[in-house]
């Protein structure tokens, strides 16, 4: 091997520019918090040898399965498989959706190498469906690999990592594309200017969404992803989410002023990733990334176990190939007298993704009689409100009307912290719970008459990492939980979302008058005039397509 210790597959020129070889040879520590750390620091970032050696540590440590394919199956089976054919001419397997292999520093060698690793793996792995993260991933792992079976023996382990509760790579079209919903939940909640810029541009904001596993695994150049294989190594899933969140930050950043158009903005986030260093360093990407105060870990498995159940109900299994879910709102088949489809598809962009797939459905408008009466036995529910000012307003709400039974004919508040408020006219605005100002009001609910818990805010709300976030509440995963907050309230009188210092949204029995207010200390902005006359009510259920 040439200095600094180089294999065989690896281009020396373009590694060498790529990443320089400067630092520490050496690397003692043991204990986990600090090997993250060091990790989150670059500690290993410049020395090749380092690197491979705390790659070979980390990924030896991973509890697997009791029968792991090791270097010597690798030994025993590619000639068989790949037999006389030249590699660079070797097909992909089919789980990797016609994903290229990225070729990073590696020379006509180590891609043809790569194509092998693959193959093997297909072979080993049958259960595997859709993983078009692994060839990115064997492709990092060869340059810090003595040979192929090495290589293969690492990717294995990564494949068959058993522990329940350390997530590693997806393998499945069910696993990556619940994963793809999550990220666009996480999107919507802390990065909601760029989330704003996403909807304006694009027909279908999920596609776009779709896409951020392919922003790590091909598009980043080696010397960031590296940077972030280390992190994640240790730390596990979570981090290729913030890594993804940071991009689309430093994305909006950087275009938010630009003109996008909306059948190019995959293509203009793809090459913004590739040309990231004209932007930011790898240091300023992670920094960002461990700066935004992300969900904890737990609470990020149960909306990944939310989105999961979602997409179960509509028939995606495990073994499922790639198929395309989309935002559910089609102009052939919608009608509204307060909102037109493209003001539709921006409030299904808002709400939980699990609930984006369902296509919107009417069920009740000013026309009718009876809102609790059709509105019951449907969650969640979205409100909408036009007044004779031609101003329009509105509420998801998470929680089944019916639950207002439960007070004894008193006036009591239920519901989650998914709940939120909108405005779509004069000017676009969501607004989302904040459990802040009132601790006390975040206990589950008494079987009597409560009252409703913290402001709007358009911020984020900073929840304690170690209980469940209100954004996650404990309806929808049948879990106690100390956060579970309560904005909506009804009875014959009136109709009530929100409080604080006042309701965001009051309508009276009749739905011919309501108010709205600032929201205690926030100092928002009315969702419209203070007190208005109403010219339309709606109300919108959330309707599997596939029960139809």
């Amino acid at each position: 091997m040439d200095s600094p210790g180089y294999n065989c597959f690896v281009d020396k020129d373009k590694m060498d520019a790529a990443i320089q070889d400067l630092g520490p040879k050496e690397l003692s520590c043991t204990e986990l918090q600090e090997l993250k750390q060091l990790a989150r620091q670059g500690y290993w970032a410049q020395s090749h040898a380092l690197r491979g050696k705390v790659y070979q540590r980390l990924i030896r440590d991973i509890p697997c399965r009791t029968v792991t394919p090791d270097a010597s199956v690798y030994s025993d089976i590619v000639g068989k498989i790949v037999g006389k054919h030249s590699s660079s001419c070797l097909p992909l397997p089919e789980f990797v959706d016609n994903t290229q292999v990225p070729s990073y520093c590696l020379n006509a060698r180590g891609e043809g190498a790569v194509r092998k690793i693959l193959l093997c793996l297909a072979n080993q792995f049958p259960d595997i469906s859709f993983c078009p993260a692994l060839p990115a991933v064997v492709a990092l792992l060869l340059h810090y690999s003595i040979d192929e079976a090495e290589c293969f023996e690492k990717a294995c382990r990564i494949l068959a990592c058993n522990d329940p509760g350390r997530r590693l790579i997806d393998q499945s079209f069910l696993a990556f594309e619940s994963s793809c919903m999550t990220f666009g939940d996480l999107v919507n909640k802390y990065c909601q200017a760029a989330h704003k810029l996403m909807v304006a541009v694009s027909e279908d904001v999920l596609q776009v969404y779709a896409d951020w596993q392919r922003w790590l695994f091909g598009e980043l150049p080696l010397c960031y992803f590296a940077r972030v294989f280390d992190v994640f190594l240790v730390e596990g899933y979570k981090v290729l989410y913030r890594v993804a969140l940071a991009i689309l930050k430093f994305f909006h950043k950087v275009r938010a002023g630009q003109p996008l158009e909306s059948d190019s903005v995959k293509q203009d986030i793809r090459t913004f990733v590739r040309d990231i260093a004209k932007t930011v360093s790898p240091e300023k990407l992670l920094e960002k990334a461990f700066a935004i105060r992300l969900f904890s870990r737990k609470e990020i498995q149960l909306l990944q176990m939310a989105n999961e159940k979602a997409l179960k109900q509509k028939g995606i299994t495990v073994k499922q190939k790639r198929q395309f879910v989309h935002l559910a709102v089609h102009a052939e088949n919608f009608r509204s007298e307060i909102v037109s489809v493209r003001e539709m598809r921006d409030i299904w962009s808002w709400v939980p993704e699990r609930f984006a797939l369902c296509q919107p459905l009417l069920l009740f408008s000013s026309l009718q009689h009876g809102f609790y009466f059709q509105c019951e036995g449907h969650e969640p529910t979205l409100l909408l409100i036009k007044t004779t000012q031609k101003e329009v307003c509105g509420a998801y709400l998470s929680t089944d009307w019916s639950e207002r039974n439960k007070f004894g004919g008193k006036l009591g508040f239920f519901g989650t912290g998914e709940c939120f408020v909108f405005r779509l006219q004069p000017e676009v605005q969501r607004y989302e719970w904040v459990v802040i100002k009132h601790p006390e009001l975040t206990k589950p609910p008494p079987l009597m008459a409560a009252e409703p818990t913290a402001p709007l805010s358009h911020s984020a709300s900073s929840d304690p990492a170690d209980r469940l976030s209100p954004f996650l509440a404990a309806r929808h995963f049948n879990l106690p939980s100390k956060t579970e907050s309560m904005f909506m309230a009804g009875g014959s009188d009136c109709l009530i979302v929100g409080g604080g210092g006042g309701q965001a949204l009051y309508i009276d029995g009749d739905l011919n008058r309501g108010r709205t207010s600032h929201c205690d200390t926030f100092n928002n902005q009315p969702l419209c005039s203070e007190n208005f006359l109403i010219a339309a009510v709606e109300a919108w259920g959330f309707q599997d397509p596939d029960t139809q």
